[in-house]
């Protein structure tokens, strides 16, 4: 560990709340950018052949990470600068559009504090250092991955795929503490332990227990802290789901097709190993 230096810490956290603004951002249009690919994509698939040129269907409106500007979804009001600040804002608008008064959703400030902590413990642990910028970009992307998955059931491979380059090559270049040979034969357990897992469920089953973005993830993980760490991983998230899922249960407030995604609790897990280390783990859930 680095010797701690608070205005490290202070600089890494205010760059977490700044990073955390912009995951709201990709949480909210990831998924609509998918969806808008994929349309277009069936409609170029089911387009007559014999359609003239000229006949093309029309350029969709430019939609993307940037573009347009960020708006109120009930009024349609352009958020200003000043509206955007992290944190801030929100309590300076008391979580409510300043033209309309229509409710902010609490988790916009709950992701930015989420990440400035993260991003600030990642300064405490590591000092401005490239270790602590990889894990930076791991944090963020959990929360990206676990907020997109809790409101979709979708993990994109768009941050699925190069996390776990991201973890292969952090561990190649000497950047984090596993090697790389425990890196990437981290990320193929990580892989094929829940394929594994999906086909013999649907095969007893007849039914889908799991997405194959959660396999991703996995990989990624395994990437990230090796091979060693994926049992302890797996049991946490196991263990946070099932009693999460009960309780959903309880309260009846499970979704359309009784499903509860599994890929924020892999996340949960995930950045508890990040802080913790992986054995803890076995220690938080008794073993």
């Amino acid at each position: 560990m680095q010797a701690l230096n608070m205005s490290d810490v202070f600089l890494m956290g205010l760059l977490g709340l700044l990073v955390g603004s912009f995951l709201n951002v990709v949480i909210h249009r990831l998924p609509k950018m998918m969806e808008m690919r994929w349309a277009a994509e069936c409609a170029e698939l089911h387009r007559p052949h014999e359609r003239a040129a000229d006949e093309a269907l029309p350029e969709p409106a430019t939609f993307n990470l940037m573009v347009p500007r960020s708006r109120c979804p009930q009024c349609g009001h352009p958020i200003r600068w000043f509206e955007n600040i992290p944190i801030i804002s929100y309590i300076v608008l008391r979580g409510r559009c300043s033209h309309c008064t229509a409710s902010i959703s609490l988790r916009y400030p709950l992701v930015e504090l989420l990440c400035g902590a993260l991003f600030a413990w990642c300064g405490w642990k590591w000092g401005a250092t490239w270790e602590a910028l990889a894990w930076c970009v791991f944090s963020a992307s959990v929360i990206t991955l676990a907020c997109i998955d809790w409101d979709t059931t979708l993990l994109p491979d768009d941050i699925t795929l190069p996390l776990l380059w991201a973890g292969l090559c952090a561990a190649g270049l000497g950047l984090i503490d596993t090697d790389l040979p425990h890196a990437v034969w981290g990320a193929v357990a990580g892989y094929m332990s829940l394929w594994l897992v999906y086909w013999a469920f649907k095969l007893v089953t007849g039914k889908e227990g799991m997405g194959y973005g959660d396999f991703k993830l996995f990989a990624a993980f395994g990437a990230w802290f090796g091979w060693q760490a994926l049992i302890p991983v797996i049991l946490m998230a196991s263990v946070i789901g099932a009693v999460m899922g009960i309780a959903i249960k309880f309260m009846g407030q499970l979704r359309e097709g009784g499903y509860v995604p599994f890929g924020p609790f892999l996340a949960i897990a995930g950045l508890t190993a990040m802080i913790f280390g992986p054995t803890a783990i076995l220690a938080f859930i008794g073993l």
